[in-house]
């Protein structure tokens, strides 16, 4: 999916609400239980329920890898059952040398076919390169996420210039890619962060989770995080896919995403 299509959608679906499914056979309604796969029964469910009010879906893929190659076949039919027309983040969060990135964005842009990945930068350039070799896909480069953790090396400030890692990692992957096929994760808890981070990424889309359970406020990432074309997926999930364990599971999640993406209707209205 291309810049200008995700920009389109958002403007069509007055939403730019991305869906996480995260989906935890532990935490599911246990009537999908007696399916053949409760897995992708939830998901189906989940995704027929809110895909006209979201433009994103997210599977974190360490709930399918650790399901072993069932979960990795309902990860794959959950894939395939997404709408062409919404896009598919595999919040893989990759990051290694050169031949192991090749391998890894084989996987998940030709095996899989998502549309971006989420790629941890640690190990630099040529460790994020790889992922970027791939025509109409996109990297979504981990910046300043929301765990507390996040402290211990993305807040560093660096070079004894008051100036944080994170803020490094920002300028120097401007020189990897454009806007066009790079994206940056900054955690909706930190918020009073998105100002200057606009600054230095103007143009670039932020994939925005931890609205909801974890506590970030929408109404302030939109305030800070949107740029002239909105810019941004905020991404929910637990406030979403379990907001009900019954056998009306899936109107439950609706209604909850409806209640984000009518919020964010109305911050397009006002902030854009």
């Amino acid at each position: 999916m291309t810049k200008e299509a995700l920009q389109k959608e958002i403007q069509k679906k007055r939403s730019y609400l991305c869906v996480g499914l995260d989906t935890d056979i532990n935490k599911i309604p246990a009537h999908l239980l007696k399916t053949d796969d409760p897995i992708f029964e939830f998901n189906r469910q989940i995704i027929d329920a809110t895909a006209d009010l979201c433009v994103a879906y997210k599977p974190n893929i360490a709930f399918y890898e650790a399901l072993g190659t069932k979960g990795w076949e309902s990860l794959q039919k959950t894939l395939e059952y997404i709408p062409d027309d919404l896009f598919t983040i595999a919040d893989a969060k990759r990051g290694d040398i050169g031949n192991t990135s090749r391998l890894y964005a084989r996987a998940f842009f030709q095996e899989l076919d998502f549309d971006s990945i989420t790629v941890a930068p640690y190990m630099g350039r040529d460790s994020v390169l790889p992922f970027l070799d791939f025509p109409g896909k996109w990297v979504i480069l981990l910046a300043l996420t929301s765990n507390p953790g996040s402290r211990d090396f993305q807040q560093l400030p660096i070079n004894g210039e008051g100036r944080s890692l994170y803020e490094q990692v920002l300028e120097i992957s401007q020189q990897w890619a454009g806007h066009d096929q790079l994206m940056y994760v900054v955690g909706a808890t930190q918020a009073d962060h998105l100002a200057n981070i606009r600054k230095i990424v103007p143009d670039h889309f932020l994939l925005v989770p931890g609205v909801g359970a974890q506590g970030g406020d929408l109404e302030a990432v939109s305030r800070f995080g949107m740029n002239k074309n909105c810019g941004l997926l905020v991404n929910s999930t637990r406030g979403i896919i379990y907001s009900g364990s019954g056998l009306d599971f899936a109107e439950k999640a609706r209604t909850s995403a409806s209640e984000i993406r009518n919020q964010m209707s109305d911050y397009l209205e006002k902030f854009l």
